[in-house]
């Protein structure tokens, strides 16, 4: 009997959940996936109302987005400083040394970004300023090449082709070889021509500027010359001539024939 009545009580409970089940919240809860084409069904989107922004709000976003547009200038402004007053000194031989082991910049790097720095600060002294300028040291890289004058003509007519918007380095890029090849003049040197090298401007040429060298080669706008550890390519106006007389060039090619000699 006992196993009888736990047998009906086991059916009377069945039956009360199996009666809840069809109740109102349990049918609210029921998966209705089966029962509705999900194609069909309606689904509710509650509106969220954005707030316009203040004019503090406007003016703190203009204030952030123009210091996060300055940031490779700041960068390389500050390497600049590093640089010229020697603040690595006390940790590290060499300005590279140190660019390499704080911020992991290599040469190249580093001298890109202090060069950008200057042409940032050269373009903001341009007599007819732009409100557009660089946000990225790549659009800045091209004008490196030129002179600060053709560097405030260049860029506000890659801003103007790109319709008063910010211009990318590839535009900027064809301007400035537009204007270098307005410029340039035609290749007077002559091999065995004995020239000083002009470093200005061009990082590549760091630690060479004033150093004598021989020309091996003429192009249309550049020369390869020969220096004490090897050869090079500079650019027309990274050369100026001694003006040495034949015999005197000729003197000073057995000169530079005879140091590898001396130091093998």
């Amino acid at each position: 009997m006992e196993y009888e009545y736990t047998t009906f009580q086991a059916q009377k409970i069945s039956s009360a959940q199996s009666r809840d089940n069809t109740s109102p919240d349990n049918f609210a809860q029921k998966d209705i996936s089966k029962e509705e084409n999900p194609a069909t069904a309606t689904i509710t989107v509650n509106a969220v109302e954005i707030p316009e922004l203040t004019e503090q709000e406007q003016s703190d976003r203009l204030f952030l987005k123009r210091k996060v547009e300055r940031a490779f200038f700041e960068a390389g402004k500050a390497l600049m400083e590093l640089r010229d007053r020697r603040l690595y000194r006390s940790t590290h031989a060499t300005f590279e040394e140190y660019c390499k082991d704080r911020f992991g910049y290599n040469r190249s790097r580093s001298y890109q970004l202090i060069d950008a720095a200057i042409v940032v600060d050269n373009l903001q002294k341009c007599p007819q300023f732009v409100d557009i300028l660089p946000t990225a040291e790549g659009q800045v890289r091209p004008l490196t090449k030129l002179e600060p004058q053709e560097q405030q003509e260049a860029w506000p007519t890659a801003v103007e082709e790109t319709g008063g918007k910010v211009p990318t380095g590839r535009i900027v890029k064809d301007v400035v070889q537009r204007i270098m090849e307005r410029t340039q003049v035609p290749n007077s040197y002559q091999i065995g021509e004995v020239c000083q090298i002009l470093a200005k401007d061009n990082p590549e040429l760091r630690g060479k500027g004033g150093c004598w060298c021989i020309v091996v080669a003429v192009h249309d706008f550049s020369c390869t010359v020969r220096i004490w550890d090897g050869e090079l390519t500079a650019g027309l106006k990274h050369l100026k001539s001694f003006d040495y007389l034949p015999v005197e060039c000729q003197q000073m090619q057995e000169i530079c024939d005879g140091v590898p000699q001396e130091r093998s």
